[in-house]
């Protein structure tokens, strides 16, 4: 007997940000749509086990071991001792199944089919749905967008077992604080879970085979965190230093690292690099080819090599951001049906990270400029010269990074309170070409943290008079 076969004009596989977004925007413009899930709630690992869980997370834990309270008040907090994981994760419940009730009726609200199975193609625009303890359905279909996202890769030398040796996916399960948590950490995630863990209570010793702690960060802000994470949480770093093996010992794992050095603790979170999900989708029935990590090619309006098949989000590899992905399947989708809405990806894409302080940038870090013999200059801003920032406590700053002729804005890297919401004025500016003038000529609430973007833009201004007139014997003076 032949499966059921649905005839649509879109198939998207997968639930998660690029997914959703994808098969709005289809459906929205009249299209047929159907969406297929393996898991039972939609979101993908950004709902149901990364962004939402870790950042929930993240603000349970501040709250009640007192950080943000320390600079303000003086008042030493400490999470009490016998506090289990999960009770810690009530919040994060709450907001994981608002996130659901919020995707199924935008999917409900667009009129969009879902199927809940696995997904792997059986010939060209032609995709196979199964699940458990029920007969394969088909769906047909002229477009196809893959949304299947990553996974934490394993490594077979490390021996994963879940409870004392664990991954980014399933450090939440735990039921217990670790006492001792190692983080051999290989992406950004690894250091925001690590100074989660930290505000928790544990003692947490990150390794890393990097010599900064996160090398894509301007190097000095990557310092900075570094030290606060030291000073604030009491978070070790061993940098610049490789991992030659893992095991297990009891209730105890072992790190040997190649000076001959062991470090132990109660749990070691391994976190390197991703891996795309594709093994199961069976792509070499349409001819799609991932890499050797299971990462889809495309190009800029996320074609595969295959005509009529799509790839948006994490399964496309870099930048692997929820937020991006989003952008990825709508745009996908907008070139698939001719759609004139949104037609490229935007060049400024904020990276954050929900670190304890938070850090973020957008565009150029002084080493990528000097790595192309760019030239540039920056501006500076201090949140302790802050009206907010003294009121908080908090002594974090504004980085900006300008073009010396045109004063045009080429980057920016923010650490401090506020700095995953503060980035976005940073990367609206540089989506339309913004220069110094863009924060001179505009007005910011006082007290505001965003304030500091005019006074770094001052420095930057007074930093380009210093050269100007070093060079000219020119005396020039600007505002403050």
């Amino acid at each position: 007997m032949a499966p059921d076969l649905l005839d649509v004009d879109l198939v998207v596989i997968g639930a998660g940000p690029g997914g959703e977004k994808g098969a709005a925007q289809a459906a929205y413009a009249g299209k047929r749509v159907a969406l297929i899930e393996r898991s039972p709630k939609p979101g993908g690992a950004a709902v149901n086990s990364g962004t939402i869980p870790t950042k929930a997370l993240r603000e349970t834990a501040l709250y009640f071991s007192g950080l943000k309270q320390r600079g303000l008040y003086g008042v030493d907090y400490h999470v009490k001792a016998d506090i289990t994981l999960p009770e810690f994760m009530f919040r994060e419940r709450l907001v994981v199944e608002a996130q659901w009730a919020q995707i199924s009726e935008n999917l409900d609200k667009h009129g969009i089919t879902r199927l809940q199975g696995t997904a792997r193609f059986v010939g060209p625009g032609l995709v196979e749905v199964r699940r458990y303890g029920e007969e394969p359905r088909r769906v047909r279909a002229p477009n196809v967008l893959i949304a299947t996202g990553a996974r934490p890769h394993r490594p077979s030398q490390v021996p994963f077992d879940d409870e004392v040796i664990v991954d980014a996916d399933t450090i939440l399960q735990l039921t217990r604080i670790p006492r001792r948590l190692i983080v051999v950490a290989g992406e950004p995630t690894g250091i925001e879970l690590a100074a989660i863990f930290a505000a928790l209570g544990s003692k947490v010793t990150i390794v890393s085979r990097d010599a900064r702690l996160v090398p894509a960060l301007d190097a000095e802000v990557s310092e900075v965190l570094r030290a606060e994470m030291t000073r604030r949480l009491g978070v070790s770093a061993m940098l610049d230093v490789e991992v030659t093996s893992v095991e297990r010992a009891g209730d105890i794992a072992l790190v040997h690292l190649a000076d001959g050095s062991v470090v132990h603790g109660e749990c070691l979170l391994w976190c390197g690099r991703r891996t795309g999900n594709s093994d199961t989708l069976q792509l070499e029935a349409v001819g799609v080819a991932p890499d050797a990590h299971g990462f889809i090619a495309v190009d800029e309006h996320f074609r595969t090599a295959v005509p009529g098949v799509y790839a948006a989000g994490d399964i496309t590899g870099f930048p692997a951001a929820a937020a991006t992905a989003m952008e990825q399947g709508r745009i996908a989708m907008c070139h698939a049906f001719g759609l004139a809405y949104k037609q490229r990806l935007a060049t400024a894409l904020p990276s954050v990270l929900w670190t304890i302080p938070e850090v973020a940038m957008v565009g150029e870090t002084e080493e990528t400029l000097r790595s192309r013999d760019r030239a540039y200059e920056t501006g500076k801003a201090y949140f302790s010269r802050n009206a907010r920032g003294q009121i908080l406590g908090d002594d974090g700053f504004v980085k900006l990074l300008f073009d010396p002729d045109s004063q045009r804005l080429l980057g920016a890297s923010l650490v401090g309170e506020g700095a995953c919401e503060l980035i976005h004025v940073a990367s609206t500016a540089m989506s339309f070409d913004g220069t110094l003038d863009t924060f001179i000529q505009g007005v910011y609430a006082y007290p505001t943290l965003a304030e500091a973007y005019k006074y770094a833009a001052y420095d930057g201004l007074q930093r380009l008079a210093r050269r100007i007139s070093r060079r000219s014997g020119l005396s020039r003076q600007t505002p403050s």
